[in-house]
């Protein structure tokens, strides 16, 4: 059956212009150039409190409850009124404000005031302060910034962290359950009671471009969390690149239903600013792509229809099971779509096949689906792809205003940006912010990538793995481990979620392997009950584990590129020890360092190692 035709949405139009150099380096940047943004991001939100006051800006609920809804100018009377407070608590660049809060309005509002008057905000993964970390990452992060107040959505449960890192003297604000005996404390309904002076309107004139905004810490999987200095001229440069790839963002305020934390500068950069320079409404989802939380999503999305959305690809795989079986909600979530993005980790082919399947089922023609490539340090909107693609991996061309540089390494290219949209460095940190650009001021992103079109850049670029994590076998053989996790995820069909590659100084590849429980627990459909040690051991998953692995090894180029024996994790990956992102992002050094033993276990033919009789693999 032919494919069906692709929804017509208003995106840019790239004019792509490039040089080769003489030592084989390329130059790419776009011709049409970045238009005018504002000097602070609150421009556009007095912008939207006058021109459209009663529109939604934000909105969360608990549950399945009603929806607890912000206006725009409720908004900004609130950020207001915050920013008064925080003046007269006397925080500043030197003592910002740092929040231990999942995503919800009061984390918003407060990270809106602390910005409107000049205060940086540092929003700080919750788990890092939870006690079964040992609060060692907040400590680290502590060294770096000297925070002036602490807000936490639930004082109680963030106080012991607070009082150990931080010391209990330290200023506390909490949206409720404020801990007894503590006179520094304040309930968040009596901060917004505060009544703004002309001191607000002063130290919001006095902001600029080169305001620190925000500070944004690094997951710290290879080693400490980094404070990465985000400042106004970075979010509002980066939001006019993101309108001129969403173009029809401009036209129709988009809505967004995103669970992804605001610690992390995908939703607490990217998503949370495009709502309001563009007007749009922000639904939190309290749900996550897990599942436990996943009811919550499903629930959100089949009331609220997103104009675009996002989702980390562990979070399509289970949305498309829901799908495949509620027609409502796939009725609703594609009824005013125009854009699905997925990031985070590659997406396997069969979950794009499945995505374009169900919209075209569901619309008569196919959602634009697309991605990109950036970080942190660059806003962290840097490159996309938005012409229509076969499959996923393509992460585009670089956006208006941004200029990249190709270093040849070998026959891939190390990737390093430039444009108003980069960080100027590292908190307080000289020596790291130094080796973090080249001698011409490029960022190293630590990205390796290659041409989709040899040597024309406009057919954009395939992601080849980090630098960081690539290593050699024994007999010297490089192994780019990125895209060699994510053809070795899609060859698994669903079964497994992700991978870390093994086999440094070995004389062969091996893999650690995140099973994806509910598929393998379809193929024990007659059996119920089983734990998840006793599924993974059982005979039909061990079978079904080792076909998708000999067809991998058959499709399989050379010794960097076939994987000969894995061992399936029992153990989830853990946030604390750095294994894992708060989006799902797997680091592969930091697992490797800490599950040494697996390692061994897997050369070693442990139970549980799964490998292939070379009858089924020739």
């Amino acid at each position: 059956m032919a494919a069906k035709a692709q929804r017509s949405v208003k995106l840019w139009s790239p004019q792509v212009a490039w040089e080769e150099r003489a030592n084989g380096e390329f130059i790419i940047w776009r011709d049409d150039p970045l238009g005018p943004y504002p000097a602070r991001l609150n421009e556009r939100l007095i912008h939207w409190a006058e021109v459209a006051p009663d529109r939604v800006w934000m909105a969360d609920r608990a549950d399945t409850g009603p929806w607890r809804q912000v206006t725009y100018a409720e908004a900004l009377d609130r950020v207001r009124r915050i920013g008064q407070f925080l003046l007269s608590a006397g925080l500043s660049a030197e003592r910002p404000l740092v929040i231990l809060s999942e995503n919800s309005i009061e984390h918003a509002l407060m990270a809106l005031g602390a910005q409107h008057v000049g205060v940086p905000s540092a929003a700080i993964a919750p788990a890092y302060a939870s006690a079964s970390s040992g609060f060692a990452k907040l400590a680290e992060i502590a060294v770096q910034i000297a925070p002036g107040m602490i807000f936490a959505d639930n004082g109680a449960d963030f106080a012991p962290a607070v009082d150990a890192v931080f010391g209990p003297a330290m200023p506390l604000v909490a949206t409720r359950d404020l801990p007894s005996g503590r006179a520094n404390a304040r309930l968040f309904d009596a901060i917004v009671a505060t009544e703004p002076t002309a001191a607000v309107n002063a130290a919001f004139a006095a902001t600029g471009p080169d305001t620190v905004a925000k500070f944004l810490f690094t997951s710290g999987t290879t080693g400490s969390p980094k404070a990465v200095i985000q400042t106004q001229r970075m979010l509002c440069s980066n939001q006019e690149m993101v309108a001129d790839c969403y173009a029809f963002m401009r036209d129709e305020p988009p809505v967004v239903v995103d669970w992804a934390p605001w610690n992390h500068t995908a939703s607490g950069n990217k998503v949370f600013n495009l709502t309001i320079y563009n007007g749009g409404s922000y639904y939190i989802d309290r749900g996550k792509p897990s599942p436990a939380l996943i009811g919550q999503t499903i629930a959100n999305l089949r009331e609220i229809a997103p104009t675009w959305y996002f989702n980390v690809p562990a979070g399509f795989e289970m949305l498309i099971g829901a799908m495949r079986e509620d027609a409502e909600l796939r009725r609703n979530f594609f009824s005013r779509l125009n854009l699905l993005m997925y990031a985070g980790a590659g997406l396997a082919q069969h979950s794009w096949d499945a995505l374009v399947e169900l919209s075209e089922q569901t619309l008569g023609e196919r959602v634009p689906m697309t991605t990109g490539l950036g970080s942190t340090e660059t806003g962290p909107f840097a490159l996309y792809c938005t012409e229509p693609q076969d499959g996923p991996g393509n992460i585009g061309i670089p956006s208006q205003g941004v200029t990249v540089k190709l270093v040849p390494v070998g026959d891939k290219y190390e990737l390093r940006l430039k444009g108003p949209n980069v960080t100027p460095g590292y908190w307080k940190n000289p020596k790291l912010t130094a080796e973090a650009f080249d001698e011409e001021g490029y960022y190293r992103i630590g990205d390796v990538v290659k041409f989709a079109k040899p040597g024309d850049p406009r057919g954009g670029f395939y992601f080849d793995g980090r630098t960081a994590e690539n290593f050699k076998l024994d007999t010297g053989t490089w192994v780019a481990v990125g895209v060699l996790r994510a053809q070795l995820v899609n060859q698994f069909g669903g079964l497994i979620r992700d991978a870390v590659i093994t086999g440094e100084n070995r004389p062969e590849l091996g893999a650690l392997v995140v099973p994806f429980l509910p598929a393998l627990r379809e193929l024990l459909a007659g059996e119920p009950g089983l734990s998840d040690a006793a599924m993974l051991a059982h005979p039909k998953v061990r079978a079904a584990l080792a076909e998708r692995l000999a067809a991998h090894q058959r499709q399989a180029s050379g010794s960097a590129t076939r994987i000969k024996r894995i061992l399936p994790m029992s153990e989830p990956l853990r946030f604390d020890k750095g294994e894992v992102t708060d989006k799902g992002s797997i680091n592969q050094r930091a697992v490797l360092a800490q599950r040494g033993a697996l390692v061994e276990a897997l050369y070693a033919d442990a139970p549980g190692t799964i490998q292939v009789e070379r009858e089924a693999v020739a």
